[in-house]
């Protein structure tokens, strides 16, 4: 796997969850109107046959071609009550989209990032970060529900924070430790719904170096 120049490129921040339905989307939006004129991107892999959801509201398989489709702009991506227009509404510098199957999500993120011209982006999704390296990579998760997708587990290397989105519940640390992740809380921050201000602080630029030295210096975890 290569790596982008990181002088030719904007930060990028990804956020990725630990299963569905933990609150990436409603994460990302808070972030954008925190950091103005950063830009998003959304990726949606899909297959070419029906996903078994309800086609009208999930299904991308007329949208998938030879090449990975990237859209961009306000008039391709703004669609009401969907990640991309909830991006707009949260006052994203644009939005890109990218609807690949699995072999090209690689041509497409490097892509989507070459349309960026923001001096951030915040990237919604685990997948992208097995060809992309972030800068920071906020892990979402609850602490009622923690289970883990596959492709978190895969992308937790790259996490430099845990974001829990609901503090209706008591962090439940020894399951996460349970769940293969002792090595990631020993090393990185867990920031609550109640701490965004804080994490907003911790994703400035300025903390760059501090983020990486976190990931060099990981312990490694279960698999």
């Amino acid at each position: 796997m290569s790596s982008l120049n990181h002088n030719s490129r904007p930060i990028i921040v990804g956020i990725g969850g630990l299963t569905s339905e933990v609150g990436k989307t409603t994460l990302l939006c808070k972030l954008l109107n925190a950091f103005p004129g950063w830009e998003a991107i959304k990726t949606t892999r899909g297959h070419y046959r029906s996903c078994g959801k309800d086609p009208h509201t999930c299904c991308v398989s007329d949208l998938l071609s030879d090449e990975p489709t990237v859209q961009s702009g306000y008039e391709l991506t703004f669609k009401p009550g969907k990640d991309t227009g909830r991006y707009w509404e949260a006052g994203a510098g644009n939005v890109h989209w990218l609807i690949g199957t699995d072999d090209q999500i690689e041509r497409g993120i490097r892509e989507a990032l070459g349309n960026v011209h923001a001096a951030g982006v915040f990237i919604e999704g685990n997948s992208f970060t097995e060809f992309v390296k972030p800068d920071f990579f906020v892990m979402v998760a609850r602490a009622d529900q923690l289970k883990m997708k596959p492709t978190a587990r895969r992308a937790l290397k790259h996490a430099t924070a845990i974001y829990l989105s609901a503090d209706t519940v008591p962090f439940q640390l020894p399951a996460l430790i349970a769940n293969g992740l002792a090595g990631l809380v020993a090393n990185v921050p867990v920031f609550s719904a109640r701490e965004f201000g804080e994490l907003v602080d911790y994703l400035k630029p300025e903390n760059l170096a501090a983020a990486s030295m976190r990931q060099t210096d990981r312990v490694p975890f279960a698999s």
